[in-house]
């Protein structure tokens, strides 16, 4: 699917301003991923500065986050300002170490708000930090496939305890009262991602369901 599908232009209208963001997460080793950020706010050409044929970035922040396994405790954090509106805008980047010892996962946007809310931080900088957050919830599982260690293993019931502690109540699929929360807890749940499902057909792969679980 294209942007343009995504998001088709509007062909009477003129672009005002564009935001994006890109949450990328790596394995270092077995016990650590890292977790890494940008923000982007972008004015198309010609809005600031007429007949310039350049888009404008206003706002490029980078955010770097070292993450312990399976804890998602942060272990180090950098932040980074690539562009910014004023000269002392920098000075807040150092103030992003204090997320060190922070867990990442439920909770963590309402202590981005606690340390860096208003004045204590940067807006960006925290709309970019509560965007990342779900993406570190997100490696649990790819962490558990690509470890080096016991690939392939079966969770144990501490690692699905953890894993659904992260997502219960977190959508109304996962509702706690809700049938497919129940049948996780009752290990009696038998559905694989919808988006497996489709690409091992495309693949012609079905029969690979049965890894997960899935007859």
């Amino acid at each position: 699917m294209t942007e343009a599908t995504r998001i088709p232009p509007a062909p009477d209208e003129r672009e005002l301003h564009r935001r994006t963001y890109d949450v990328r997460s790596y394995r270092i080793d077995d016990a650590t991923l890292r977790l890494r950020g940008r923000i982007t706010d972008t004015k198309p050409p010609g809005v600031y500065i007429a007949d310039d044929p350049d888009p404008l970035d206003v706002h490029d922040m980078v955010v770097d986050l070292v993450i312990d396994y399976p804890s998602l405790t942060i272990t180090s954090a950098e932040v980074i300002f690539e562009s910014h509106p004023h000269a002392t805008c920098p000075q807040i980047e150092e103030a992003y170490t204090a997320l060190v010892g922070e867990s990442i996962a439920r909770g963590f946007s309402r202590r981005v708000t606690e340390l860096f809310g208003g004045p204590s931080g940067c807006t960006h900088v925290g709309a970019l930090l509560r965007a990342m957050a779900p993406v570190a919830v997100q490696s649990i599982y790819s962490m558990r496939m690509t470890a080096s260690n016991d690939a392939g293993a079966e969770p144990s019931d501490e690692e699905r305890r953890r894993a659904r502690a992260f997502t219960i109540n977190s959508c109304h699929v996962w509702a706690e009262d809700g049938e497919w929360a129940r049948a996780v807890a009752a290990g009696t749940a038998k559905e694989a991602p919808v988006w497996l499902e489709r690409r091992l057909r495309e693949l012609d792969r079905l029969d690979e369901l049965a890894d997960w679980g899935v007859e």
